[in-house]
């Protein structure tokens, strides 16, 4: 193991077009070093993650990236438009400047920057480990406070509103149709007249990501998303951070579930006290022992005197998804039967995408499900991407006694 990350990872994209660079990046408080001379690159378009064991930084860094704090030392740079832009970064840095614009390109020190300006200038956004909607507004309109620069310039900061010039309408009605298209990507459209505060805690994460996207980040900061959420909640969060990805949209997340860390992240930053001990792929950093070592509180020579150990750390890392090729895929139908599908989501534990997933795998039935041999349900598992929650869970066991219930009606 130990040789697997001896090696280097490749030249990787990030280094070649990251959109935010942290160079050297340095906080004190007092005499506490929370964050010591810290340098990574996020990519543009990629997931990245930054993961640690509690105490590690990982917020402090976070704070330092969208303003809340000032680093003691360092340089944190982002870029709107391809490449390092690396004169204009010296350029900017000599000239004691916040930002440079040179067409559609553009970079800044957020070091130097303001909060409001980090956010409405440099496009960064974030969420919070606690969620800070505004429960008592309703869901439509905490989409609609994080738009609110452009429709004050558009009410010319307050009479064009008052007067219901043109002008404002139109940026009005833009808002809410932006609005309404992050509602239904995170499928809470039904619940727009809503108070924020009546959503379950799922609900919430996600309207916390859909406000954060209406101001039209070009990175987006997530501080443990995932925290608090069930197994069906995260995988909905990993299908909804990977569309995020798919919009150009960069991500930088802080995240515990190492299942939704090792599943979508294109790159990991690994901290420690402060420190950076590791930064690659999922596949380089689940394989570092020094990130082993971390997570268990032990030191690399233990580690390498007890392989067992390490095996099960790494495990616990890598929350691996089988190999598909190893398992049985399920037989499946080209459509339901008489037209007709059953309400999978009656199982507890299939919500209406996991169901969508199966009706893409051509399953429609209980009967089906019921059907499902041990090698089956694994191969399922991983391609819903949650291993072993199909056990937990018991589908199989439900299937059949929905499957036989249905039987016993239709003799009826």
């Amino acid at each position: 193991m130990a040789a697997a990350a001896d090696i280097a990872p490749a030249a990787a994209r990030w280094d070649a077009d990251p959109v935010l660079t942290v160079e050297h990046l340095t906080m004190r408080f007092g005499g506490l070093v929370a964050v010591n001379d810290l340098s990574f690159n996020v990519g543009r378009g990629d997931i990245t993650a930054l993961i640690g064991p509690n105490g590690a930084g990982k917020t402090t860094v976070f704070n330092c990236v969208t303003g809340f704090y000032k680093p003691t030392e360092g340089r944190i740079v982002m870029r709107h438009g391809p490449g390092r832009q690396a004169e204009g970064v010296e350029m900017l840095t000599a000239s004691g400047a916040r930002y440079r614009t040179d067409g559609d390109r553009a970079v800044f020190l957020l070091e130097r920057m303001a909060d409001f300006e980090i956010t409405k200038r440099a496009k960064v956004a974030r969420t919070f480990q606690n969620i800070r909607l505004f429960g008592g507004m309703t869901v439509l309109e905490n989409l609609l406070v994080a738009q609110h620069n452009p429709l004050m310039v558009a009410s010319g900061f307050t009479l064009g509103g008052i007067l219901g010039l043109p002008a404002y309408r139109r940026a009005q009605a833009e808002s809410i149709h932006k609005a309404v298209a992050w509602l239904e990507r995170v499928n809470l459209v039904d619940r727009a007249d809503d108070p924020a505060g009546d959503l379950p805690y799922g609900a919430q994460r996600r309207l916390e990501i859909a406000r954060a996207m209406c101001t039209d980040p070009q990175l987006l900061c997530l501080d443990e998303p995932a925290a608090g959420l069930n197994p069906r909640e995260s995988a909905e969060l990993n299908e909804l951070l990977q569309s995020i990805r798919g919009t150009g949209t960069s991500v930088l997340l802080i995240e515990h579930d190492m299942g939704v860390v090792m599943e979508i992240s294109d790159h990991i930053v690994v901290l420690d006290y402060g420190t950076k001990i590791s930064d690659g792929d999922a596949a380089y950093v689940r394989s570092d022992p020094k990130v082993i070592a971390a997570y268990l509180g032990v030191d690399d020579e233990e580690i390498a005197e007890e392989p067992e150990v390490a095996a099960l750390a790494a495990e616990a890392l890598a929350d691996a998804p089988l190999d598909l090729t190893a398992e049985t895929r399920p037989g499946g139908l080209s459509a339901p039967r008489e037209g007709r599908p059953d309400r999978l989501i009656d199982i507890d534990g299939i919500g209406p995408v996991n169901e969508r997933k199966l009706h893409a795998l051509g399953i429609y039935h209980f009967d089906q499900i019921a059907a499902w041999t041990p090698a089956e349900v694994r191969w399922v598992g991983t391609h819903l991407a949650f291993p072993g929650r199909i056990e937990r869970e018991d589908w199989v066991g439900q299937a059949r006694r929905m499957a036989g219930e249905r039987g016993t009606g239709e003799a009826g």
